[in-house]
């Protein structure tokens, strides 16, 4: 959930700001109109309705018509966490553009949900970054020593911690706090996503290095360039929304509320339109979507 009350803070300051002085900016919005920024919200709402779109056909085809494999249950709940995560985004930027000056706590209670399924699928990307990372590194301990239920394990962990600093602290900072943020709930998010993010970058790097080696012999796996490739689309579209909330926590804006968010709605929707071009064939028009998904997900070290 990382930064999302000082994103909420902000938003909540900025429309109080803005219908009191209304009268005497001509650069502000007056009450009854529509400003840029909520205008802007557009975008979003109709790559998130994409991005629901995809995300949904793969959740239905790795949940009921596609045998699971252990790298495939971390990309269902990444694709469960980036519906989510779309969804909840439509939510918010249709109440905000319908009631823009009332930032109510039906908005607060979507944006704490929006952070909790970013983190979420933040966390699910450094782990599959990382088990991958760590299948070509110890490759015998991998085919050999590795729990069968690893996977489910890991992502109920992680769904878990991310619950479970998620309510916590929205519960401090509205009902114990009394305000948008607790400092010391602010801390351990910031503390928990630049852990993620180090994480991921060393993996992705560490895996980056090893497909490199292996081009010059042969073709690397598709599973590698698809991690790899999830990896470049969060770092592009989904970091600029953890940084840009990061600065704003000192009371600076660099970028406007818009961008990030549909930012993050574009690397949430990118993720299925990757995994079916990586697991197309290229000489074939026409596949079912079900083999084309399956043969991105098939892992070659296990064959």
């Amino acid at each position: 959930m990382a930064v999302s009350p000082t994103n909420g803070q902000l938003e909540y300051v900025h429309d109080n700001t803005t219908e009191s002085s209304a009268n005497t900016s001509s650069g502000l919005v007056a009450p009854g109109e529509i400003d840029l920024d909520t205008w802007m919200r557009i975008p979003s709402l109709l790559v998130a309705l994409v991005g629901l779109v995809g995300n949904s056909i793969v959740l239905w085809l790795l949940g009921f018509r596609i045998q699971r494999n252990p790298f495939s249950v971390y990309i269902l709940n990444l694709a469960g966490a980036d519906a989510l995560f779309l969804c909840c985004s439509f939510l918010f930027s249709t109440h905000r553009f319908v009631n823009y000056l009332d930032y109510s706590f039906t908005e607060m209670l979507l944006n704490y949900a929006k952070y909790l399924f970013y983190t979420v699928g933040l966390s699910l990307l450094a782990a599959i970054s990382t088990e991958r990372c760590l299948s070509v590194l110890f490759p015998i301990w991998y085919k050999c020593h590795r729990p069968k239920r690893t996977s489910a394990a890991v992502c109920a962990v992680l769904w878990a911690l991310a619950s479970l600093l998620s309510v916590t602290s929205f519960g401090v900072s509205f009902y114990v706090c009394g305000q948008y943020l607790c400092c010391e709930f602010f801390i351990m998010e910031i503390v928990w996503l630049t852990l993620l993010t180090c994480v991921l970058c060393v993996s992705s790097l560490t895996l980056l290095q090893r497909v490199q080696c292996s081009s010059q012999r042969r073709q690397p796996p598709r599973l590698y360039l698809l991690v790899l490739l999830t990896v470049l689309v969060f770092l592009l579209c989904g970091l600029p929304m953890e940084i840009s909330d990061f600065v704003s926590s000192f009371h600076e804006i660099v970028l406007p509320h818009w961008l990030p968010q549909l930012l993050a709605c574009v690397n949430s929707s990118m993720n299925p339109f990757v995994y079916f071009f990586l697991g197309r064939e290229r000489y074939k028009r026409r596949e079912p979507l079900r083999m084309v998904l399956q043969r991105a997900l098939r892992d070659e070290q296990q064959l």
